[in-house]
């Protein structure tokens, strides 16, 4: 290894330490141990233009251990990218663009937000997936128009997480041959040395997952690791795990290969040893012109990227409609032209049929029609097809042999299925829709999570919403997921009360690309609700008057999903009993807390006292709308095994349970 080639290393090393001592804070491990392999990777191998970090067919580069973050942040600036020095100086700082582990938005190159150990591979294996497949979409003869990499860095503690396993096994049963990762392996984790609580054999266990392992690979010495990433691109077949040995903070003469440069500042003292130990004598923050030099890579990537253009317009000339489409897909991320007006002809079509059908079977109708006329449009589910009804005429499945489809089988994985849906929404080309019972997103909240805190499009499909789906019994009844899901920032939760709703509900989330959405849905058939043409506007607006009675009101009644038929039929009796009250359908909150004062006022008049939301989910929800006056019909503890219909009426959702806690509670207000 040459000189010129240590410092570019080494330069990693350097800006790693001094950006966590300046920060007092970070862990400068990670970088300075893997650097070797981050070095040739991104000078030798990948394919990326820091001009442009949003170019469709560059390699994707992920850090899984994300808490290695100034390893990143490291590579970014040095190649090019908008990242100058004074973001790295800023490391950890208030709306700095070096915070703490890498944010997707934040800082430019940055492909995914990594922080939750394990999610990154999960992250990269769906990308690799949406690279495979959008290549079988699109790719011609002589065009191969998607042929990307997607390389991924990981810890011990990526390995120790057991989203790994659910990822990493798909992958190689899908036979991802574009996906390659680099297990660092430095046997320390923040406890100390790892043989105590981690003794697998990595390398048997990705074999038997059926990916192609390279073993014992020098992760310090560049001509190993160079040979071992050109072997893993001649597998075509299979993943790759390239097995790097390390030492954890290389160049650091009293603290490399233990713990103490793991989660801390390595010290002024240890910190100028190290700039001796790996001759490096330049200031902190200090990069000597001929190694920035040695690390652009502006000008190779723009003219990569130029090849790539020059070989699309070629490809736009002989197949036309499939540029247009990979335009329209890929690059605009755009919806078709047409695809809001008819996604409102099924919507009016619904309130015309006017079905009593379960919501999952209206959602499975909703996207028979809405899949039709998106080709971008990717399914799956967590091994319940059958009964999240996630399958439409026109699904097919993808294999290894066969990536040509539009569906992924996942298999019992839970949280694995959500965070490769978020890989395969950041790469870009489909919307995908994953679904499972809604007591089982507890198995993939932190991916769910996740999806929001980056703000991209997913559409998580839960269904067998409450307890009144029965005699499964209270594991698989849920009761404060609900109030989970509402209240994370920057996710819109629907629960539809009908077909039209369900229709409403899937258009929202089809249309929406700065946040995921979860859809509910129920096992049991729902009633049909009357609506006139602005009631049927109004569902996209979160919360509408469903019902009214004439005049002001005197009582509300709120409710979502299966429990909006209880209401109704309350309300009605009420009416004819003189009470004045109107329904009010909230299949959205977190949209209708978006609406206009003035709209919610009219919604919900702040005059009326007698409030009481209806569902079957934890109560506590419910207050920041029926108020100090008001009380929730709801579930305060979890379910029984029955059948659905009794443990309703056990648990009060009943029309006589409502109407008796309104008249009670219309006396009590009346009294203050």
């Amino acid at each position: 290894m040459t000189t010129a080639r240590k410092n570019l290393a080494n330069a990693i090393r350097a800006l790693s330490m001094d950006a966590v001592q300046q920060a007092n804070s970070g862990h400068p491990g990670a970088p300075m141990g893997m650097a070797d392999i981050a070095e040739v990777l991104w000078n030798d191998f990948l394919k990326h233009n820091p001009n442009d970090p949003a170019w469709p067919d560059r390699d994707r580069f992920v850090l899984s251990n994300g808490h290695g973050s100034m390893l990143i942040y490291s590579l970014l600036h040095l190649s090019g990218y908008d990242l100058p020095i004074e973001e790295l100086k800023r490391f950890r700082q208030l709306h700095s663009k070096t915070p703490g582990h890498p944010e997707y938005g934040y800082t430019p190159g940055v492909e995914t937000t990594t922080g939750p150990l394990g999610a990154g591979i999960a992250n990269a294996v769906g990308m690799a997936i949406a690279e495979q497949t959008l290549a079988a979409h699109f790719n011609r003869d002589q065009f191969n128009i998607v042929d990307h990499f997607t390389y991924c860095f990981l810890g011990d503690g990526c390995l120790m997480e057991g989203i790994s396993h659910e990822a990493c096994s798909l992958a190689g049963t899908l036979g991802l041959g574009k996906l390659i990762a680099f297990w660092d392996d430095n046997g320390i984790s923040i406890d100390g040395h790892v043989e105590g609580w981690f003794t697998d054999n990595t390398p048997a266990r990705f074999k038997a997952y059926q990916w192609h392992v390279i073993e014992h690979v020098d992760g310090h010495n560049p001509e190993e690791i160079r040979a071992a990433i050109a072997q893993a691109q001649t597998v075509t077949d299979k993943p790759t795990l390239i097995c790097c040995k390390t030492t954890i903070g290389f160049g650091s003469p009293n603290k490399a290969g233990s713990h103490d440069c793991h989660g801390a500042p390595l010290g002024k003292d240890e910190i100028a040893a190290s700039r001796e130990f790996l001759n490096w004598p330049h200031a902190p923050f200090e990069v000597p012109d001929d190694v920035y030099k040695g690390w652009d890579a502006r000008e190779p990537g723009a003219r990569s990227q130029s090849q790539w253009q020059h070989l699309f317009q070629e490809y736009q000339q002989l197949y036309p409609e499939l540029g247009a489409e990979f335009q329209r897909r890929v690059i605009e991320r755009a919806l078709p032209d047409s695809f809001a007006e008819k996604a409102d002809l099924f919507i009016n079509i619904c309130q015309q049929q006017g079905q009593h059908i379960a919501s999952r079977k209206a959602s499975q109708n909703t996207i028979e029609v809405f899949a039709s006329m998106l080709p971008e449009l990717m399914g799956g589910s967590a091994d319940l097809a059958g009964s999240n009804l996630t399958l439409w005429s026109g699904s097919k499945g993808i294999s290894k042999d066969d990536a040509d489809g539009n569906y992924v089988y996942y298999g019992v994985r839970e949280f694995g299925m959500s965070a490769i849906m978020n890989g395969i929404s950041l790469h870009g080309g489909f919307i995908h829709y994953g679904a499972t019972f809604l007591m089982f997103m507890e198995y993939a909240r932190n991916a769910v999570r996740m999806s929001a805190l980056m703000g991209i499009q997913n559409i998580f499909v839960y269904t067998h919403d409450s307890i009144g789906q029965g005699e499964d019994g209270p594991t698989h009844q849920p009761v404060e997921q609900l109030a989970n899901l509402r209240m994370t920032p920057n996710l819109h939760t629907w629960r539809p009360c009908d077909t039209v709703e369900t229709a409403v509900a899937w258009k929202a989330a089809i249309q929406r690309q700065d946040g995921p959405s979860a859809l509910i849905f129920s096992r049991q058939n729902l009633d049909h609700q009357s609506r006139d043409t602005q009631q049927v506007e109004n569902i996209a607006k979160g919360g509408y008057i469903l019902t009214d009675c004439d005049g002001e009101p005197e009582i509300i009644l709120i409710a979502t999903g299966s429990e909006m038929s209880v209401a109704n039929q309350a309300a009605q009796l009420l009416n004819e009993a003189d009470h004045k009250v109107r329904v009010v359908s909230m299949p959205c909150t977190n949209v209708f807390d978006q609406q206009s004062k003035s709209y919610k006022e009219h919604v919900l008049p702040k005059q009326v006292k007698t409030i009481v939301a209806i569902e079957a989910a934890h109560v506590d929800y419910w207050h920041k709308y029926v108020g100090s006056y008001g009380k929730v019909i709801g579930m305060a503890q979890f379910g029984e095994s029955a059948p659905g219909a009794d443990l309703l009426k056990h648990f009060g959702f009943t029309t006589e349970n409502v109407i008796n806690t309104v008249i009670d509670l219309k006396q009590q207000n009346m009294a203050l």
